[in-house]
């Protein structure tokens, strides 16, 4: 039955639906995390000692950061493959391409797959400068994230890469939020519209606020 379901449109549909909230629901938390910035080194510090101990004394050191972790990558992965297979199965199902666009799809919607390939692209720059410091430009402090995160954002290149990824990721969520509604059932004539403004709504707050790290930094209130 699994296997059935995953091979069908709808079984991968779900898939996406499912993974996709799942991330945007780990987005909402980091953002917030990452807002703590403004409190200061001790704070930010802090924060991030304590993502290493939830759950302790029953979960040990990192343990329950590693579980998210990899709630995360199997989320990521289970995404990114049935977003491929899907457009995989659309290209094959219409090989000519349309002579008249449809002007009614949005911006964000032509854009889904890009946006995903860049995103993808992001996470694995974001995790080599931040989490591994492999690709970090002002040598790298385990267990001091706030210089850290000054420190890339204290280059042009930084806040570049950063600040594509949030416009892209916000235009994902966009469209990506009413279309895993959609999917799972909730949408509906009457939800409609209300479903489209939620998702502008989360899409300009999550791209504002972690956006608003790379811009405290440039701006000095986080130095």
């Amino acid at each position: 039955m699994a296997r059935a379901m995953w091979d069908s449109s709808v079984g991968k549909k779900t898939v996406m639906a499912v993974s996709g909230l799942i991330m945007l629901l780990y987005l909402i938390v980091h953002m917030i995390g990452n807002l703590k910035i403004y409190f200061g080194a001790a704070e930010y510090n802090h924060y991030a000692h304590w993502l290493r101990t939830v759950g302790e004394p029953f979960m040990h050191y990192e343990w329950t950061l590693w579980l998210v972790r990899i709630v995360l990558v199997v989320a990521v992965v289970a995404h990114a493959t049935a977003a491929y297979q899907l457009s995989r199965r659309d290209i094959k199902a219409r090989p000519v391409k349309y002579v008249h666009k449809k002007t009614r799809s949005s911006y964000a919607t032509r854009t889904m797959r890009w946006g995903g390939i860049i995103l993808g692209l992001f996470i694995v720059w974001h995790l080599l400068d931040l989490t591994t410091g492999t690709v970090h430009s002002g040598g790298f402090q385990a267990g001091h994230p706030y210089q850290n995160v000054v420190d890339t954002f204290s280059t042009w290149y930084g806040n570049v890469i950063y600040i594509v990824a949030m416009l892209a990721l916000g235009l994902h969520i966009r469209h990506g939020f009413w279309s895993a509604a959609q999917t799972l059932g909730a949408g509906g004539r009457t939800r409609e519209r209300a479903l489209k403004a939620v998702a502008n709504v989360l899409a300009l707050l999550l791209t504002a606020g972690f956006i608003a790290v790379p811009v405290g930094v440039m701006t000095g209130v986080v130095s």
